[in-house]
């Protein structure tokens, strides 16, 4: 089961999705310290519980750990929306009230990858 993340788990977790490389926490902590200050002990701690979740994986470099993602955010927030989706008794229901609150834009992208997995589905 993946749950949602808490407030610092997901600002690490958005900045080492969007630098897309590994980082330590110095450079975590050095850019979170541009719009609010947070002790790198912290940032440390976060980063190790994230790592614990599987949400993380690390490396060793000299003294310091290098933190990565384990998956990409886009097949984080699949896993998300797949367990949130496990929660309905009536998962037709839930997909369809989900699908009726979506954008022309997104319907379409919808669409568009339904197509996709039906292709790779009759290779």
């Amino acid at each position: 089961m993946v749950r949602g993340l808490g407030e610092l788990e997901a600002e690490i977790m958005d900045r080492l999705w969007s630098w897309g490389r590994p980082a330590t926490v110095r450079d975590v902590v050095d850019d979170i310290n541009r719009h609010r200050p947070v002790a790198y002990t912290t940032v440390m701690t976060v980063a190790d519980i994230l790592h614990g979740k599987g949400l993380l994986r690390r490396t060793k470099e000299g003294r310091a750990w290098l933190y990565e993602p384990v998956r990409s955010r886009e097949e984080y927030t699949a896993a998300v929306m797949q367990d949130v989706l496990g929660l309905s008794k009536d998962r037709p229901a839930a997909l369809s009230h989900f699908v009726n609150q979506m954008s022309a834009d997104e319907v379409a992208a919808l669409r568009a990858a339904l197509r996709s997995i039906a292709r790779s589905d009759d290779a």
